[in-house]
C-alpha cells in the first residue's frame, strides 16, 4: 500500500502544472503558452526520437552487447531522459502563464531529480560500470544535455 501512495504522491507533484492550468478553463493564451508548447515539442521530439533510435539499434542482432553511440546518442548518453525533462519544463512554462503558478516548478524539478539522481541515469549506468567501451563513451559524451562529444 505504501508503494502506491508514494507513486500517487509523485504523480500528483509531476502533474501539478497540468492541474493548475485545468483549474482555469478559458484563460487567454499568451507568450508563455507558446514558449511552453515549443519547449514541450522539443522535449517530445528528443524523447521519441531517442527511444526510436534505441529500439532500432537493439533490434539489430549485430549490436548485441554493444552501446548505442549514434544519432542523438552521440551527443547525450540519455537523449530520451533529456526529452522527458524538457517536455515537463514546457508544461511548467505553459502553467506559468497562469497567475500564482510559480510553485508548479516542483514538477520539472522532481522529474530532473529522479532522472539524474534516483531511478534514471544512476540505475542505468550502474549496469555498464566497468565496461571499457561504456567508460570511454561516458568520458566523451554528456550525460543528459546534448552537446558535442569530447575528444
Amino acid at each position: 500500500m505504501q508503494i502506491y501512495l508514494l507513486q500517487g504522491a509523485v504523480i500528483l507533484i509531476v502533474v501539478s502544472p497540468v492541474l493548475k492550468v485545468a483549474a482555469e478553463p478559458g484563460r487567454a493564451l499568451g507568450l508563455m503558452d507558446a514558449v511552453g508548447a515549443l519547449t514541450w515539442m522539443v522535449g517530445f521530439l528528443f524523447e521519441s526520437l531517442g527511444d526510436w533510435q534505441l529500439l532500432v539499434f537493439k533490434r539489430d542482432t549485430a549490436n548485441k552487447g554493444r552501446i548505442i553511440t549514434t544519432g542523438l546518442w552521440r551527443y547525450s548518453r540519455h537523449p530520451n531522459y533529456f526529452g522527458e525533462c524538457t517536455l515537463w519544463w514546457g508544461v511548467f512554462l505553459v502553467a506559468l502563464g497562469s497567475p500564482g503558478s510559480w510553485w508548479t516548478a516542483i514538477s520539472p524539478l522532481t522529474i530532473n531529480f529522479l532522472l539524474l539522481y534516483v531511478s534514471g541515469i544512476p540505475m542505468l549506468e550502474k549496469k555498464y560500470e566497468g565496461d571499457p567501451a561504456f567508460e570511454d563513451y561516458k568520458r566523451r559524451t554528456s550525460a543528459l544535455i546534448p552537446w558535442f562529444p569530447r575528444s
